[in-house]
């Protein structure tokens, strides 16, 4: 078979990505009337930058297919600033506010709603973000079957272990309308497996010899899938061993040693050299943590492996956990945490979006036109993206920062009493050149996790119903994961909860490069996804698809109905990994501590200033930069 008439067979070439093109036309036909139009300038209140495609009428980003995430437009200037570009004088606009918030993800939104209750509501607060989207990582992607919307998630998932979550942050939740016990209503934990679906494991040729699909394989195999395993018959073996003997890997160590040796060993070694497994056993699990840790089980400690319930730990099991009985995962809106943002959103600038309840704003159609409103109080510039952070003045006794942002290829400065730098930590020495040599050195030191959430529209899901499938892993593939969507009904929105209408795909990429500490895996992986095009993406889905699903009905040609790529190459926050990090460091020590301190009246607020990846810890940070500042009593 020739190369074209295999590109032909995937559907390479269809006009699938269409729509990215066209919402691009349109937003620059928009903002081209904009310039020709002083009444419109007059009308929509646009400062002296004269670029605004958010007040085009077709502007709405969650409607867009291709390549998102970190779009093109959204991260060029940062990297100019890395760079050391500089940027002509910047224009000043005679705006002033209480508060500047460089970021407009979950804890931007989080600080901006802390201060109006912290100073009142009529606090005056800009914030400013570089994407053209509000909500940072919780990313809403939409898609059209007929009438019918699809909403899937580009970014943070869910809520997870509300039980668990600070006052503040809970609180947050339950004052802008998310009350999570409704999700018990809302989340269908049984329909899957009402259907008799469950997961299975892709076994590529590439890597494993031949294509094999083997339902109940996986991180734990049953003993039917372990004949099938297309892997030596000794590592079939040793995969039996370690699925169902408790052996005592390790019983010559002391208890401290043991916790050590766990801490600092990581899954692999352990599975080579303590529980002595054959080669091709690695490779059956090497990229079973790669959604989490955004690496291999080359660079994950055995210790978090085995909290995590891995083979091989039988003979050792996992001490009982601290917090008690762990939620169950359902804690879910059809867009991920994209919901909590757009509820923060609609909380903080009014007519933003209509409704009044959790439920309706999962089908509510946001007005990026009223985002930047001047009569509003709180105001979101999008496509904006901030490169200087200063005092006015002495940094002891300044009253003033002065925040110079990048807006349509123009330079503009803004004014505030009070700053907020919700961005990521890597950004903030380019920012703020003044700060101490130990705190730039401390918020560089972070590398954030890269990784691509990919949805897939498709015609609908009978193959997989047909296969009993519902989770494909694929230890080997360009994607490491493939699954239906979450079934989840709230409000108006209904999941496709029959198989044969449109639904989507949720697709998992994580480019590491094992055999590297974590941290240079993660610059390989960043490199990697910004050098990677849409049609690489759109190839490897197609022929991934086309290769798991051959034994049944599907038509990659035929079937795929639209892909958003959501690449994210700086994606989770850096979590300390023990196998490269030092033993039981103190808090204080923490790169993330020391950078998150104070820097006169600019504050730091983001994910990576507590080193863990969840929406409850960017809220969290949020309410303590915001207390920094309502500790000193004035603006």
């Amino acid at each position: 078979m020739s190369w074209k008439l295999h590109e032909r067979d995937l559907g390479m070439g269809s006009n699938i990505t269409r729509r990215d093109f066209l919402n691009g036309v349109g937003i620059t036909v928009g903002s081209s009337l904009l310039r020709s139009n002083p009444f419109l300038l007059s009308v929509f209140g646009v400062p002296d930058s004269v670029f605004a495609p958010e007040k085009d009428p077709n502007y709405y980003p969650p409607s867009k297919t291709g390549l998102r995430g970190s779009h093109p437009g959204s991260f060029e200037v940062a990297h100019s600033l890395r760079d050391g570009k500089q940027w002509p004088e910047a224009q000043g606009e005679n705006e002033t506010f209480d508060l500047v918030v460089v970021g407009g993800g979950m804890s931007g939104l989080s600080a901006a709603y802390f201060f109006r209750k912290s100073f009142g509501s009529k606090a005056r607060i800009l914030i400013l973000d570089n994407h053209d989207d509000f909500g940072g990582h919780a990313k809403r992607n939409e898609f059209r079957a007929g009438d019918r919307l699809l909403i899937g998630y580009g970014g943070t998932q869910s809520i997870e272990g509300p039980a668990h979550y600070s006052p503040e942050a809970i609180g947050l939740l339950k004052d802008i309308g998310i009350d999570v016990q409704r999700f018990y209503k809302y989340f269908d934990q049984n329909m899957y497996k009402s259907m008799n679906l469950s997961r299975a494991t892709f076994f590529d040729k590439e890597t494993f010899g031949a294509d094999r699909l083997v339902p109940g394989a996986g991180l734990h195999s049953s003993p039917e899938a372990i004949l099938q395993i297309p892997i030596d018959e000794a590592a079939r073996k040793d995969l039996a061993r370690l699925e169902n003997d408790a052996i005592e890997y390790l019983a010559s160590l002391s208890a401290e040693e043991k916790r050590v040796k766990l801490i600092k060993t990581s899954y692999k070694d352990f599975l080579l050299q303590s529980a002595k497994v054959h080669l091709d056993v690695i490779k059956v699990f090497q990229t079973a943590p790669h959604g989490l840790y955004g690496v291999g089980i080359d660079a994950v400690s055995a210790d978090n492996c085995r909290g995590m319930g891995y083979a091989g730990f039988k003979g050792m099991p996992a001490p009982p956990r601290e917090r008690g009985e762990r939620e169950p995962y359902i804690f879910h809106f059809p867009d991920g945490n994209a919901s909590i943002a757009r509820l923060l959103v609609r909380a903080l600038v009014p007519g933003s979006a209509p409704g009044s309840t959790m439920e309706d704003i999962v089908t509510a159609k946001m007005n990026y036109a009223k985002l930047d409103d001047p009569a509003s109080p709180v105001r979101i510039r999008l496509n904006s993206t901030a490169i200087r952070a200063r005092h006015v003045g002495d940094l002891a006794t300044a009253n003033e920062v002065e925040v110079t942002y990048v807006r349509g290829g123009k330079a503009y400065k803004v004014r505030a009493a009070q700053c907020v730098l919700a961005c990521y930590n890597m950004v903030i020495p380019y920012l703020c050149p003044e700060m101490s040599d130990k705190q730039k050195e401390a918020l560089a030191y972070a590398v954030k996790i890269p990784l691509v959430y990919t949805n897939v529209q498709i015609r609908n899901w009978k193959p997989f119903q047909k296969l009993g499938l519902n989770n494909i892993y694929c230890p080997g593939g360009y994607f490491s994961s493939f699954s239906l969507d979450f079934p989840v009904s709230i409000g108006d929105y209904k999941f496709p909860s029959s198989p044969a209408e449109s639904c989507l795909l949720h697709l998992v990429r994580t480019p590491c490069r094992p055999g590297l500490d974590c941290k240079d895996q993660y610059r390989a992986g960043r490199a990697d996804l910004l050098a990677t095009t849409f049609e690489t993406f759109e190839r490897n889905i197609r022929d991934q698809l086309a290769r798991m699903l051959a034994t049944n009905d599907f038509d990659p040609a035929r079937d795929i109905q639209a892909i958003t790529v959501n690449r994210w190459p700086h994606g989770y926050a850096y979590e300390y990994n023990p196998l490269f990090e030092p033993l039981d460091r103190p808090d204080s020590e923490r790169p993330c501590v020391i950078g998150r301190n104070s820097f006169g009246r600019i504050k730091i607020a983001n994910s990576d200033a507590d080193g863990h990846a969840y929406t409850n810890i960017a809220i969290d940070q949020a309410y303590r930069a915001v207390s920094e500042i309502s500790a000193k009593g004035n603006l």
